[in-house]
């Protein structure tokens, strides 16, 4: 049966608590609004031919959201009804979500309305790897004020917030399992400091998980089934199977910044010896091309990298492309596992794209012939507010799932 239908039957009579049916009713009515395309707001009327809800309920329904500020109305609508034009509805733009991100060296925070559209979006860099994770949530919340201020100016109110960070994270909590390359483990975040007064909270995400569903929102529509690769500091990766993002049983799946592609290589971060990230991390980069990293900002690091490219360094043009092989490596093992038909580099990955895509497809071609072509792999369409824009998505997705959390 499908969930229309089972919410319909739920409607007129099926035993259970009413107020769990009202709940799902809910939910199926934003749900309803949410995907209904660009430029087309749904009337009550369509709505409930459309849900198999009584018009009664509909009406019942929409008062809440409306009351709860979830949605508003939208002029008169004519769209696929005869008669008297209907009330148009859309989710209201005067509500958003906060999307924060705390990698190695920068924090950054943005907010979206409910939409998905980015209103406002700063980066602070900073070195997080010395600093306390106190220390850190600090300086984030100081700057989530001055985005949640800047919102306010906008007539953005901000709900909630999804916190990305680059590690493992404990589901449904704000404990940060092993963040290798911030020195954290078991790292319990006291992440209310960040939006006090919110009501739906903040949530807690991987980065590189939260970047992922970023690409999966916003970018190309037939891109449904891929492998995200985030290239920062740590290397880390996202898989979307089905349009649903694969963690396996613990929440875990993914990280392909710690494959072993060169078992004589160096000790990585998380205690293991030559994973990806030991070559084709942000720093191990740097390293290699000679650029010093940690004395500098990560712009500017990046900008001498991206000049010693240009100019044909050698050092510099060897670091890249021993960081595309091996990241080629790293993506080919993946392939035959998981059986993924799409790749997209995020973070300096697709900075780097033009003189790292060789030495990655041909790692590719060779590893994995046949399975990925070089059209499969694309850079990400986000950019660097991928991990934040996805973190404030999937707040908004929890919110049209369970809506009653707005009501009072």
């Amino acid at each position: 049966m499908s969930g229309t239908a089972a919410a319909a039957v739920s409607e007129v009579g099926t035993p259970g608590n009413m107020g769990d049916v009202r709940r799902s009713n809910l939910a199926l009515v934003l749900g309803k609004v949410v995907q209904s395309a660009a430029g087309v707001h749904l009337t009550r009327a369509q709505i409930a031919a459309g849900t198999g809800l009584t018009k009664a309920s509909v009406s019942s329904i929409v008062l809440d959201l409306l009351d709860a500020g979830i949605i508003r109305e939208v002029g008169l609508s004519r769209q696929g009804e005869r008669g008297r034009p209907g009330v148009g509805l859309e989710l209201n733009p005067s509500r958003g979500v906060m999307g924060m991100e705390i990698n190695v060296d920068y924090i950054s925070a943005g907010v979206t309305r409910l939409s998905g559209d980015l209103v406002v979006h700063e980066i602070q860099e900073r070195d997080n790897r010395d600093s306390s994770d106190a220390a850190v949530m600090s300086a984030l919340a100081e700057l989530t004020a001055g985005v949640r201020g800047a919102a306010a100016a906008k007539d953005v109110e901000v709900l909630g917030g999804g916190l990305a960070v680059p590690g493992l994270v404990e589901a449904g909590s704000s404990m940060v399992t092993v963040a290798p390359n911030l020195g954290w483990v078991n790292t319990k975040l006291d992440v209310n400091r960040l939006l006090p007064g919110v009501p739906l909270g903040v949530s807690l995400f991987n980065e590189a998980n939260a970047a992922a569903l970023a690409e999966l929102a916003h970018g190309p529509q037939e891109l449904r089934d891929f492998l995200f690769v985030s290239g920062e500091v740590g290397v880390g990766g996202g898989l979307v199977i089905g349009s649903e993002l694969f963690t396996g049983p613990e929440g875990n799946a993914g990280e392909v910044g710690h494959i072993v592609v060169d078992p004589a290589g160096t000790p990585c971060s998380c205690g293991g010896t030559g994973c990806l990230e030991t070559i084709a991390g942000q720093d191990a980069i740097f390293a290699a091309a000679g650029i010093e990293a940690k004395a500098r900002s990560r712009s500017e690091s990046m900008s001498d990298l991206l000049a010693a490219l240009a100019a044909g360094s050698p050092s510099a043009l060897l670091a890249v492309q021993r960081a595309g092989a091996s990241l080629g490596v790293a993506v080919a093992s993946t392939s035959r596992v998981v059986n993924v038909r799409a790749v997209v580099l995020g973070g300096h990955f697709a900075v780097l794209d033009q003189w790292l895509r060789g030495p990655l497809l041909e790692s590719l071609a060779k590893y994995a012939p046949g399975l990925l072509s070089p059209e499969d792999v694309s850079a990400s369409t986000v950019g660097e507010a991928g991990a934040l824009l996805g973190a404030a998505g999937s707040v908004v997705r929890a919110l049209v799932e369970a809506p009653y959390r707005l009501q009072a």
